[in-house]
């Protein structure tokens, strides 16, 4: 970051200025992550009975944000070189630049193993990845620069590699947006977890069926289940554990075991404690 700071200084790049601006978001954003991975680890309380999974959610969420803002920022700069292109000194660019990416490479390589399936370490991984490309596009500019004299290729650059940082913003954006608000996890379908329970024998009926995501890699799930009067439930659910987890890798269940008679009785408004006999005098009242 600083090596990309001072030459971009000194070369009088926006792609280097605008790729340490960027690392310098990427400092803040990978120390939120870790500290996310950290306070994740604290066991569930009274007050956070699932404890604090989903503060990698929101960490993955505010480096979503800081991208695009950053990428917003290059590109209303790169706007304004596009109008008076500077001087740059194409040749300390591309070394500078060379430099930068091998940095990045190696943390890339770091961050990868569990980027696909952690929505917190992909925030991470897309930071690192940004600042790559944004090392391979000032390189390009540097090359075209030298050989060509071609001043704006240094603002273009910028521009390229903030929209592709969008790109891949908006993704994180929108999947720990749909982590928030309890959306089913995108690789998981409602309607063949629920076919897979009918299909269960001894099962009658199923409703109130919900999936969403505590956090990357934790699904849960609560369902009714309405079965036959002669079976055994303990029997009927280690089935539909095995079936979950074996299909969809669904482990976190909350399963409401009922008969038919059972669950008609819950439904009896005098049984969820309303007052049936003044609802009936009501009635009686307005019909005479």
């Amino acid at each position: 970051m600083f090596a990309e700071a001072i030459g971009g200084w000194l070369t009088n790049s926006l792609a280097l200025l605008a790729d340490a601006g960027h690392m310098l978001t990427d400092v803040a954003a990978l120390s939120l992550t870790l500290a996310a991975i950290w306070f994740a680890a604290r066991p569930a309380t009274a007050k956070k009975t699932f404890g604090y999974y989903r503060l990698e959610i929101l960490a993955a969420f505010v480096n979503g944000i800081a991208l695009v803002l950053i990428s917003l920022w290059v590109i209303y700069e790169a706007y304004e070189r596009w109008q008076a292109p500077p001087a740059i000194k194409g040749t300390a660019l591309t070394i500078i630049a060379v430099g930068g990416l091998l940095v990045n490479l190696v943390c890339a390589w770091l961050l990868h193993g569990d980027h696909e399936h952690d929505l917190n370490m992909r925030s991470a991984w897309l930071h690192v990845i940004g600042d790559a490309l944004g090392s391979v596009t000032a390189i390009a500019a540097g090359v075209l620069i030298v050989s060509f004299g071609w001043l704006w290729a240094d603002a273009a650059s910028s521009v390229l590699i903030s929209l592709i940082i969008i790109a891949g913003a908006w993704n994180l954006i929108r999947e720990s947006v749909n982590v928030l608000l309890e959306g089913t996890p995108a690789h998981i379908n409602v309607k063949a977890v629920e076919d897979v329970i009918r299909r269960t024998e001894n099962v009658e009926d199923v409703h109130d069926l919900h999936i969403w995501t505590i956090t990357s890699g934790m699904e849960a799930l609560s369902v009714h289940i309405i079965h036959r009067e002669e079976v055994s439930q303990k029997a009927l659910l280690q089935t539909i554990r095995t079936r979950l987890h074996d299909e969809f890798g669904i482990d976190h269940l909350t399963i409401q075991m009922e008969t038919l008679e059972e669950e008609q009785i819950s439904a009896h408004p005098c049984f969820s404690g309303a007052n049936c006999f003044d609802s009936e005098v009501k009635v009686r009242a307005t019909n005479h």
